[in-house]
């Protein structure tokens, strides 16, 4: 008997992911996410809570209102230069903004996006005992699809100042199913205002919103599960693989898409 042929899929079989990734928690965050919401595009904001409800900063009871359907992640307290702080200061700014953040979401807060676009290998070294599994720089990957190699060290796709739409008909073009893409787009809301271009981010949504082959995720989404499938257990033989995790995992086995359920055995035969 022919051993099967497995690849990982994202959620029902799909092979294609799209995240967006805006910091800040500005006020043009409210139209950004009126665009987001009409084309079911989802990501994630990284707020500064020590400067909610200062100028230009949706307040606190604004965010709550208006970020559900999204994620909501840490930017520090008060957006400081983190290379350039002690480890002291570094550690109060992320934890405190986590816990001002999950008192205010009722969830737990577990990824950011580095102030400034500013650390170092030690504060990402620091970063798992602080309880955040990514942190998004400010670099980019100028157009590739990939996952990336480390997620305290995530590299997006593009700026959304950087061939935005060129970006977009790539992606929805890639078809090969062998591989898992994933398109990321970050920036700030009040650029669009800046620089009068809301129409790119409308026609970058309106592009991109309701492919089938698409999971459209937050960050925090993707992580986990990336993450949930390495705790899928296969048999030797490949014949079944049991799910420890509780999330859903799926499947290309042999061209056929499985599912297997949080807790749950299933045949691959």
């Amino acid at each position: 008997m022919a051993l099967p042929n497995i690849n990982f899929c994202y959620p029902q079989g799909k092979h294609k992911a799209l995240t967006m990734s805006y910091d800040d928690g500005r006020r043009a965050d409210k139209r950004l996410i009126g665009i987001f919401n009409r084309y079911g595009v989802r990501g994630t904001f990284h707020i500064n809570s020590g400067l909610l409800g200062g100028d230009d900063r949706l307040t606190a009871e604004e965010a709550v209102a208006l970020y559900r359907g999204h994620e909501v992640s840490v930017h520090t307290v008060t957006h400081p230069t983190l290379s350039r702080c002690p480890m002291e200061q570094v550690v109060d700014e992320i934890m405190e903004d986590r816990k001002t953040l999950e008192r205010l979401f009722q969830t737990t807060v577990r990824g950011m996006s580095y102030p400034n676009g500013s650390y170092s290998q030690e504060i990402v070294k620091l970063l798992p005992h602080l309880g955040i599994e990514y942190a998004r720089t400010v670099q980019t990957t100028h157009g590739g699809f990939g996952l990336p190699e480390d997620w305290l060290q995530w590299r997006a796709t593009c700026h959304h100042n950087d061939h935005l739409l060129e970006h977009a008909e790539a992606f929805v073009g890639l078809h090969k199913r062998q591989y898992l893409y994933l398109m990321y787009v970050w920036g700030h809301s009040y650029e669009f205002d800046h620089d009068n271009n809301w129409e790119l981010i409308e026609q970058f949504c309106k592009a991109v919103g309701g492919q089938d082959d698409i999971w459209y995720a937050t960050n925090i989404e993707i992580v986990d599960y990336m993450k949930a499938c390495k705790w899928l257990k296969f048999a030797a033989s490949r014949e079944f693989a049991h799910n420890l995790g509780a999330l859903p995992i799926w499947l290309d086995v042999d061209g056929r898409i499985v599912e297997i359920p949080g807790g749950s055995q299933v045949s691959l035969i």
